[in-house]
Parts: structure tokens; sequence; C-alpha cells
């Protein structure tokens, strides 16, 4: 009689590990395909730090970058805005991350996260009722479903409430407590401090450069590069340029990003072409103008009046049908991408708030 054939492992479960613990085996694969997630957004941001991903478009040039601003700011007076310092009176979830403290500015931002900015607030609100604000650590250690059903009423409760908490306890096991003070410059009490060197004069923490910032907070599980572009730019108040699919739609639209351009490398490109000083105020009026101009929604088919669209056919003799396309192709480009790790929505207070 042959010998009875044993059925092979499937490959999709992992084998037990040493002590014969499936449980540990499963939590070593999640964190090999973690560790290489992260290695390979650091990967894309490093190569996109310095050099855009298309380096032979040369657009937006400044002078069309300043245009584009002039006439959004004309057109939406009310969005029209200098950059404003981050306050601890806003709700970093309605605002973008516009707070001073970093790690919550970082967690409000996860909570805009595909929705409008009234559902997003309300979810930063029920997340401090139910844990206070800022009590990272009762956050980090309560229970998931806790969690999730403080902020239930931002929508994909799940999904963000295992982010926020992986990112507190990857946050605490780097440096000690729940901080990110370090990025803005700010010494804190007890974190990053050895125990012999408790109370010993140490030198002042020097300012995370953009780059550093940016790598460090991408590198968490759940925070792509436009969630950290959010932070940079609302909470440590430095020159960076956000893409959503507002933005993103409306960069297609206006050329400033060739056709093969994704929201990730839309935003490395535009980062390096547009001026510093247009950035905040740019990137706002582009999201309020996405959210309010229904002649430049791709739901409705690029059809309708839209003051960039006539801008584009006096200025670049651009033709109606063209522009249509160009606006669908593009809403449905953008929604199928996402953010390598995390999206955001701006923090503008509209009549319409949809995403």
């Amino acid at each position: 009689m042959p010998p009875k054939l044993k059925r092979p492992c499937s490959p999709s479960i992992p084998p037990l590990g040493a002590s014969g613990d499936a449980a540990t085996a499963t939590t070593a694969t999640a964190t090999d395909l973690s560790s290489t997630h992260r290695a390979k957004k650091l990967k894309l941001l490093a190569s996109h730090s310095v050099t855009s991903p298309f380096p032979a478009f040369a657009h937006p040039t400044p002078t069309e970058a300043a245009q584009v601003h002039a006439l959004l700011s004309a057109t939406h007076p009310d969005l029209a805005s200098r950059p404003r310092p981050a306050s601890e009176a806003n709700n970093s979830a309605g605002t973008c991350g516009s707070v001073p403290n970093v790690l919550e500015s970082l967690i409000g931002t996860i909570l805009s996260q595909n929705t409008s900015s009234r559902n997003s607030t309300a979810a930063k609100r029920g997340l401090d009722a139910a844990f206070g604000r800022n009590n990272f650590a009762a956050i980090a250690l309560a229970k998931r479903q806790d969690v999730v059903e403080a902020i239930k009423t931002g929508g994909l409760a799940n999904k963000k409430a295992g982010v926020i908490q992986n990112v507190l306890r990857e946050v605490r096991e780097r440096h000690g407590g729940y901080s990110l003070q370090h990025l803005a410059g700010v010494p804190v009490a007890g974190v990053n401090v050895k125990a012999e060197e408790k109370g010993k004069a140490r030198a002042a923490p020097t300012t995370a450069t953009d780059e550093e910032a940016m790598a460090e907070l991408v590198s968490y599980d759940g925070v792509g590069p436009k969630t950290a572009s959010c932070v940079l730019l609302f909470c440590l108040g430095r020159s960076s340029f956000p893409v959503d699919t507002h933005v993103f739609r409306l960069s297609r639209l206006l050329g400033w990003v060739p056709p093969k351009a994704d929201r990730v490398t839309a935003q490395a490109h535009l980062d390096l072409m547009i001026p510093n000083d247009l950035k905040f105020g740019l990137h706002v009026l582009m999201v309020g103008h996405g959210r309010r101009c229904k002649g430049c929604k791709g739901n409705s088919g690029g059809k309708g009046e839209c003051v960039l669209k006539r801008w584009l056919k006096e200025k670049k003799g651009a033709k109606e049908e063209e522009l249509g396309a160009v606006v669908a192709e593009a809403e449905e480009q953008a929604a199928d991408a996402g953010d390598a790790g995390g999206t955001f929505l701006a923090p503008l207070k509209l009549k319409s708030e949809d995403t």
C-alpha cells in the first residue's frame, strides 16, 4: 500500500514559530510586512525629495502658480488666507491638524480620512470625550472596540482606530513617551532621556528639518506622504504642499502633472515646483474650489462653468470637451489611488463638505 500523502501547508497560513505559537508567527509575519512597506515608503520619499519623479515636466512654473493663486483668490476671497499659527482652540480633525501638539495633529489628520469636516470633527470630539484630550496612553491601552465606538461618526472607524493605536504604541516604543514634539524642537520631560542622563544639563533640541519630519511621520504604519504633509503645513508651519483628490484633479486639469502621475508622485512633483510662499494659500484655495465648483468635478462629467476652465480656454486655447475628459479621468484615478498610508481633508468649513 502506498504511503499516505500529507496535504501541503497553505502558503497563506504562517508556520509555527520555534515555540509552536502560531500567534507569534503571525505577529512576526505582520511585522515583516510592515517593515517592508515602511522601507518602500521611505525609499520613495528619499528618491523624490530633491528630484521630481517627472524631471522633464516643467509645469507649473512659478508664474503659472501665481496666476492660478490670484485667480482663485479673486473667485473665493473668503478662502484667500496666509499661514497662521496652530491653535489649541482648534479641533485637530476639523482643521487638518492645525494644533500645536504634533501627535494630536497627526491623530486628527488620520480621523479626517475619507469623510467630511463635520464628521471628522465629531469623531475627534468623541475621542476626547471618551478618553480625555491628548490622553494618548488611555487611547493606546484601550480595547480596540472602545476606540471604534468613540470615533464611529467619522467613518472607517475600525481601520482608523487600529492605525491610531498602532501609531501611539510605536511612538512610545521609539521615544519613551507619547510625544512627537521633538519634530518642532520642543523638549519633552522624560522622553528620549536615558535614566543615567536625567537631571543632567542637555543641549537644547534642534528642530527637525522638513525632510527629517516627513521621513519620521511616513515611517509610521498608516501614515502616507499626504497625511504627513498636512502635519508639516498646518501644525509645524512648514512649506509643504499636500495633494488630496481635489488638488490632484485640478492639477491634472491645469496641466501641472502628466497623465501618468498618481497622487503620491503628483505631490512629490508639485512640492518641488510650487514656490514656498504660495503653498499654503494655493492648497487651501484648490481644495475649496474643488469642493465648491460643480464645473470641474468628475461626477458632473467635467461639464459646467468653472473659472479655471474658462481661464484655460482663454489663455491656453483648450477645448471644453478635452477639459471635461481630463477632469473625469483624474476623478476616477484619484478615487482609485491612496496615500500609501493615509489621507486627509483640508481645514475648510464650506457649504458643501463632501470629499
